[in-house]
């Protein structure tokens, strides 16, 4: 094998590991995934083959609540740890489970990580 057949092939393998593991393409845009509701902010977020979206911009110093939405989540994303919540569950294959997140402050993110800490995701706070 040359060394150009070589080259293309390694630089190949690494823009594909690159997308399964850095992700491609959000299932849900940033910002949608945000709504204020009788003073309280709810962010949702998708699980299922990952999070998504990854990352989220929500307002600071208002009740927030966030919802975890699963459809038919057999991978590791359905097992979710949020410290700052001191949550930490299984979430049904098929549901909406809620997290009170209480109040956050600008500046300080939320993060959500699987069981394995394969898959993330992070709410940033702004004022």
């Amino acid at each position: 094998m040359n060394k150009t057949v070589s080259i293309i092939i390694t630089l190949g393998l690494v823009v594909a590991l690159g997308v399964i593991f850095i992700g491609g393409e959000e299932k849900t845009p940033a910002g949608n995934n945000v709504a204020i509701k009788d003073g309280i902010q709810y962010i949702t977020i998708d699980a299922k083959g990952g999070y998504s979206p990854r990352v989220s911009r929500a307002k600071a110093g208002i009740p927030t609540k966030l919802i975890m939405k699963t459809n038919g989540t057999y991978d590791c994303s359905a097992s979710l740890l949020v410290r700052s919540a001191q949550f930490q569950q299984i979430l049904p294959q098929t549901g909406e489970t809620e997290i009170d997140i209480g109040i956050p402050k600008a500046g300080v993110p939320v993060q959500g990580v699987c069981g394995m800490g394969m898959y993330s995701f992070q709410i940033n706070f702004e004022s």
